[in-house]
């Protein structure tokens, strides 16, 4: 498919080279092709064409005025008619006019093509990423704060893969620290009291919080459970029996919520399994002259970095989960030998990813695996109440709010279809959608409220709105015999406004999906999956798409079975299943 920035970009650069002899200017890093493809614009005003070249940006260098090197381009460009139409010049801007016949042909016929497979690429291929993401800590609820690492994960993974990147996706899983500890003193307590055959996790949080409140109350009883911790990491058989025991519950009873979301990983190995890896990074940073004491601790001093020390070791020998995922780096690099390494982890946690990555460059390791540590940081997902808790036992449980939200949108069918074919199935996937995209739809970076009158409005920026315009392409489809082919189209039958405005959505796709990849920041994606779907709605109710009309009905029934396709496929990417009635 024709890249309209790249033929432009490549349009001008000729003429800006010659203006660089021309003016005896050296050659300068803003005078390239990818550069000035980077500066090219989609206008906001529509009446200012399809791309925008800001000419202010290289003024400095030519030493003239945007209006003068905007004017100048314009007398000397050549450029096919048949990709660009017209060009004008505004002000310092030369805009650039797409042709409408030519924009429509490439865009239907590469979806054609390549059906759920539009917006793939090759553009990661030769290359390794890995994504860590969800790593819930076992024998506490997965609940609703784990719930936006999960999916934002998910959906990285899965583009990152549709890109053409060799994906690896890790759940970093909390299986280790002081937190077993305090589990095996309560357990040593009070385990009898609690039935772990029924509701496991829901009984071990219970203990959790028991214990959390006894460790606040009396010092004695946290010291024991740091004792615990040592014996754990030592092989205390009775230890490791009982760690075994809870982390077994907790994977059985995460695998329910995953199945759910319909997220996989290719490695569930968690911190435990870095614990005897921990003693190389000790060893390299010694010998490195990084480790210093401190009140018995050893630690690397991070202060002319601005930032406090990093703990590599407590005083009483135990190792802390810094040193543990610098363990994991050493060992995803030889493992994997990765060119980019993602955590997906909450904001509250920038502070412990700085400190790791700055002291991972002085493991002797390859600067391109200490360039690629990438942290993709995530607002709070909070409540009416504020803040959630395991110790204060205040949290949502993810499964709950699934199975909730699935009741609503039964609900809601119920009253309105109540003829339904498969109602709980697709009511699964509306409820699970909805709660999906809730998470995806905005900046990741924002902290959210959860808010039910939100996630499950039907005519608002939701996934059940994008649902409901997928549907609404089925049903059309479903009133004609056959697709039309392709090759019978008249093309010019869809050069109103309307129609223009879906097919631009549709070739957007790849650069959208480009810059979620380059930004890791899936929310561009949910964004372009509501704005294709708003300009579907938009073209429906402009044009009769069944009509008497025979050439004009077969081209609009393409666009719509087109956008299907699209909208689909975007959203499976984001793990959102399409339902077949609404």
């Amino acid at each position: 498919m024709i890249d309209f920035k790249e033929n432009i970009a490549e349009s001008i650069i000729d003429i800006l080279e010659n203006n660089l002899k021309e003016s005896n200017i050296s050659k300068t890093d803003d005078i390239n092709k990818d550069v000035i493809k980077e500066y090219i614009e989609k206008p906001n005003n529509k009446e200012n064409g399809d791309y925008a070249f800001p000419c202010f940006k290289i003024a400095k260098t030519l030493k003239k005025s945007p209006q003068i090197i905007a004017n100048d381009i314009k007398e000397k460009i050549q450029i096919d008619n048949n990709v660009i139409e017209k060009i004008e010049v505004v002000g310092g801007y030369l805009n650039f006019f797409v042709n409408k016949k030519t924009l429509i042909k490439e865009v239907l016929e590469e979806i054609e093509l390549k059906k759920e497979n539009y917006g793939s690429s090759e553009e990661g291929k030769g290359k390794t990423v890995i994504v860590e993401y969800s790593s819930p800590n076992i024998a506490k609820e997965f609940h609703i704060g784990h719930l936006r690492t999960t999916v934002i994960g998910a959906a990285l993974y899965n583009i990152y893969k549709f890109r053409g990147y060799n994906t690896i996706g890790i759940n970093h899983l909390g299986d280790y620290g002081t937190q077993f500890g305090k589990m095996i003193e309560g357990y040593k307590r009070w385990g009898n009291e609690y039935n772990l055959d029924e509701n496991p996790i829901e009984e071990l949080t219970k203990l959790y919080i028991r214990i959390n409140d006894l460790c606040k109350q009396d010092e004695k009883v946290l010291e024991e459970c740091r004792e615990n911790f040592k014996k754990l990491e030592n092989g205390d058989e009775y230890c490791v029996k009982l760690w075994e025991k809870f982390k077994s519950l907790s994977l059985k009873e995460f695998d329910k919520t995953y199945d759910m979301l319909g997220v996989k990983f290719d490695s569930l190995k968690g911190e435990a399994f870095y614990a005897d890896k921990t003693g190389e990074v000790i060893d390299i940073l010694e010998k490195n002259g990084k480790l210093v004491e401190s009140e018995g601790a050893k630690i690397v001093d991070l202060s002319d970095k601005g930032m406090p020390p990093c703990i590599i070791c407590k005083s009483n020998g135990s190792s802390i989960y810094a040193t543990r995922d610098l363990a994991a780096i050493l060992y995803r690099a030889r493992t994997y030998d990765f060119d980019k390494c993602i955590y997906v982890v909450a904001y509250e946690q920038n502070l412990h990813f700085k400190q790791i990555f700055e002291v991972a460059k002085y493991l002797s390791l390859d600067k391109k695996y200490t360039d690629g540590l990438t942290h993709v940081a995530y607002g709070m997902t909070r409540v009416a109440s504020g803040r959630m808790s395991t110790r204060e036992g205040n949290v949502i449980k993810v499964n709950d709010l699934l199975a909730e939200s699935i009741k609503r949108v039964l609900d809601v069918i119920n009253e309105k279809n109540p003829e339904m074919e498969e109602k709980q199935e697709n009511a699964k996937k509306i409820g699970i959608g909805a709660v999906i995209f809730n998470n995806l739809c905005t900046t990741i970076i924002k902290d959210q409220i959860f808010d039910w009158n939100l996630v499950l409005n039907f005519n608002g920026e939701t996934g059940p709105y994008i649902q409901y315009i997928y549907v609404r392409t089925k049903s059309v489809l479903e009133k004609v015999e056959e697709i039309p082919n392709l090759k019978d189209l008249d093309f010019n039958l869809l050069n109103d406004e309307a129609s223009l405005n879906v097919i631009k959505n549709l070739y957007n796709l790849s650069e959208i999906l480009q810059s979620v990849v380059q930004k890791n920041e899936p929310s561009l994606l949910a964004r372009y999956l509501i704005e294709l779907a708003q300009s579907y709605s938009n073209f429906y109710n402009e044009n009769k798409i069944i009509c008497e009309d025979k050439k004009l009905q077969d081209a609009r029934v393409f666009l719509t079975y087109v956008t299907g396709i699209v909208i689909k496929a975007g959203s499976k990417l984001l793990g959102i299943e399409m339902p077949d009635k609404m």
